[in-house]
């Protein structure tokens, strides 16, 4: 195995602007699915007003809220 200088490794590592751009793309897909699943869960919740924005971990917080509040309905 031929050890490569710094400078080689470095030059190897650079992505080819087809990589990068394939690797964006891919990114942007991934974080519109994300988006995508949020905004889903974000409707099933009963919030008022129904139209405030809220972030992500607001959103998760208020689902975990609800369904321990839904779980807790079940048993009384």
């Amino acid at each position: 195995l031929k050890k490569l200088s710094k400078a080689e490794r470095r030059k190897r590592r650079r992505a080819t602007p087809k990589y990068r751009n394939l690797h964006a793309s891919r990114e942007r897909i991934r974080v519109e699915s994300f988006n995508s699943a949020f905004a889903k869960l974000r409707a099933l919740l009963p919030t008022l007003p129904l139209n405030k924005k809220l972030s992500k971990i607001e959103i998760l917080r208020l689902s975990i809220a609800y369904i321990s509040y839904l779980n807790n309905l079940l048993h009384f």
